[in-house]
């Protein structure tokens, strides 16, 4: 059983106690037969499709996508997303399923921006049917040549008239093809760089709208390439103000930043776990492996970084929630550290596990697959470096 001491630490109130024990027990009951259909569905496109968009109404039936939206629209805190609802939930969701996981953040992430920066009536419009779990959210920034710096993106969005014509091509999309709404990020041109993009929300019917390719990955699930050629939105589809996209994207991601590292963190509990369960039972030279100094101290290892990697994700949390201000620095520590120890966790775990540990199938072999792109996607681990080092060195020259 993972530890669940955490919620015991001051970061939490009863609201969010509320929320871990409630979406644990759903998840090991009413979501188990979604995650067999999961890992029955290998690559199969058409089938995984299937059962990400099986999830995300199950999700939303079940009232678990509240933290991904305001109260005022059916989520969880008046005026705000909870973040730490958001980690939880991550956290809670990724021990047993990566694709659950997967199917929940896009829900917040692909409406981030309209709940930043959306209109009275954008909010009204997509909001709630993606809290119940009746629409497919996407967020569009990368490109096959803007990936970590988004600054240098070549999608353009030009005005004309009531609507804004799109060109380009976005690649990495997760919900990429069975999206309800895409929030694409386009140059606009009102200055150089990052200050010259905006944010669209495109639905799939547009004109000019089309899934280039679907793109295979170790961990399955529904990602692509996006083309638009000639695709006209709406004027009034623009996501805050003209030449503000940069600004959008960076504020949503400061959000999710902390929940993919929550994402890490519930994989390496799981790892921890399944470790700590094998190493009870396989025997070297006649006694259970759990019983030597150097699996201890490797289960010691691996421990140490659960609970560090926990402490950053929540500190981070926490002070977004609490204090509202931007926490780029603690978002970007806690991604960092989470997904780098959640590798060396599960790898530990794969090692203790010996040649099960590589078998399809098995517990710890999905894990090592699933955690891989985490330390990439959202801000790759040598992206984040570069946050912390301008956010540390701004705050020494401050004081």
């Amino acid at each position: 059983m993972a530890d669940k001491t955490f919620l015991d630490w001051p970061f939490f109130d009863g609201a969010h106690r509320a929320l871990a024990a409630g979406l644990d027990a759903w998840a090991e009951t009413d979501m188990a037969p979604l995650v067999e259909a999961e890992h029955a569905a290998g690559h199969d496109d058409a089938r995984l499709d299937a059962v990400c968009r099986d999830l995300v109404a199950a999700l939303g039936a079940g009232g678990w996508l509240r933290a991904c939206v305001p109260a005022e629209y059916g989520g969880a805190v008046p005026g705000r997303l909870d973040v730490r609802g958001l980690c939880i939930s991550r956290e809670t969701l990724s021990r047993r399923s990566g694709l659950a996981d997967f199917a929940f953040a896009m829900q917040g992430l692909g409406t981030g921006p309209i709940t930043l920066y959306g209109t009275d009536d954008q909010k009204a419009r997509y909001l709630p049917p993606v809290v119940k779990g009746e629409r497919i959210a996407a967020f569009a920034l990368s490109e096959p040549q803007a990936g970590s710096d988004p600054a240098e993106m070549t999608t353009t969005a030009t005005l004309d008239g009531d609507s804004y014509v799109l060109n380009g091509t976005k690649t990495w999309i997760s919900n990429g093809g069975i999206a309800d709404h895409y929030v694409v990020f386009a140059r606009t041109g009102e200055a150089p760089g990052a200050r010259g993009i905006s944010a669209f929300i495109v639905e799939p019917d547009a004109p000019g709208f089309s899934v280039a390719e679907r793109i295979p990955v170790i961990a399955p699930h529904p990602l692509a390439t996006l083309s638009f050629a000639d695709c006209r939105v709406p004027r009034a589809n623009l996501v805050g103000a003209p030449g503000e996209g940069f600004k959008v994207a960076m504020a949503t991601l400061d959000i999710f930043r902390s929940t993919v590292a929550a994402a890490a963190l519930g994989f390496a509990r799981r790892a921890l776990d399944e470790a700590l369960d094998r190493t009870r039972v396989r025997l070297i030279g006649g006694e259970p492996l759990a019983g030597y100094q150097m699996t201890q101290a490797r289960i010691a290892d691996m421990a140490l970084r659960v609970d560090a990697a926990a402490l950053l994700v929540y500190r981070a949390a926490w002070t977004k929630d609490v204090k509202g201000v931007r926490v780029s620095r603690e978002a970007s520590m806690a991604k960092l550290y989470a997904t780098e120890a959640a590798q060396e966790v599960i790898d530990a775990a794969v090692q203790l596990h010996g040649g099960r540990g590589v078998v399809c199938g098995e517990t710890v072999e999905r894990l090592y697959r699933e955690i891989r792109s985490l330390r990439i996607y959202e801000g790759t681990s040598e992206v984040q470096k570069l946050i912390i080092a301008g956010q540390t060195r701004a705050t020494h020259d401050a004081g």
